[in-house]
């Protein structure tokens, strides 16, 4: 993702030794919480990945499938790099799926095609988080009280609750409108040719604001109140409609 010539196995003992570090100064709970965050973030990014290749199979490009990106399997689909920051931090990426737009056979234009893959990863973050949410809730309200309060019981609630918020959390993410996230992509569909031009010229400068807002930490301090809303609404509307059946 980064390129500029740096060392990935530079970067992976940098990574080795923050996940270390940190490991060292959790408590027993963060640690259970952390293990828990595993599946979770596993089934986000496998999902993620594989939606955008799906789409840009879907559209006629089987660069994905020849590269063998269409596929549920999380070794095809996971970014080291991406993996720990998502396990830690909650914002992270998979391995970039790669598209070739001239293979596109759908009738609507390249630019479309390329929003619709795009978009694929996010919404199918968000579908996730939506399914797992009506479940977490029937739990919720449905459970018995020895099962709510069972140790079993509590760890499949956890799990289900980080589940959807790193779902929620890598689909709000890639929806920024900035290089190389998913919303940049699909944002300039929606600008005029000018702009879009613009953007052409000055994708390497937006490439290094978004670095160094990733890098101070703003870009989870812009995220997170979106993610946390997300959730809210999400959480709120799942109760709405499942207080009308149960």
């Amino acid at each position: 993702m980064f390129g500029y010539g740096i060392d990935r196995k530079t970067i992976y003992i940098i990574l080795i030794v923050l996940a270390v570090v940190s490991l060292l100064s959790m408590s027993s709970a963060e640690k259970l919480s952390l293990l828990l965050t595993l599946p979770a973030v596993i089934i986000a990014i496998t999902f993620h990945e594989f939606a955008h290749a799906w789409m840009a199979d879907k559209l006629g490009d089987t660069t994905p499938r020849s590269q063998g990106r269409l596929t549920l399997n999380p070794a095809s689909h996971l970014d080291p790099f991406g993996f720990v920051l998502l396990m830690f931090a909650h914002v992270g990426w998979g391995k970039p799926v790669q598209i070739n737009p001239n293979n596109f056979t759908s009738n609507k234009s390249k630019g479309t095609c390329e929003a619709l893959v795009s978009l694929a990863g996010p919404m199918m973050n968000f579908i996730i988080a939506m399914i797992l949410m009506i479940v977490y809730v029937i739990l919720e309200k449905c459970a018995s009280m020895a099962f709510a309060t069972s140790y079993a019981g509590g760890i499949i609630v956890l799990l289900l609750y980080l589940t959807i918020i790193i779902n929620i959390g890598l689909g709000v993410f890639n929806l920024i409108p900035l290089p190389p996230l998913d919303g940049e992509k699909i944002f300039r569909q929606i600008l005029p040719y000018n702009a879009q031009a613009w953007l052409d010229r000055n994708g390497q400068t937006l490439y290094i604001i978004f670095l160094i807002l990733w890098i101070t930490g703003l870009l989870g301090t812009i995220a997170s109140p979106v993610i946390n809303a997300v959730e809210s609404g999400l959480y709120w509307v799942v109760v709405k409609v499942i207080s009308i059946f149960i």
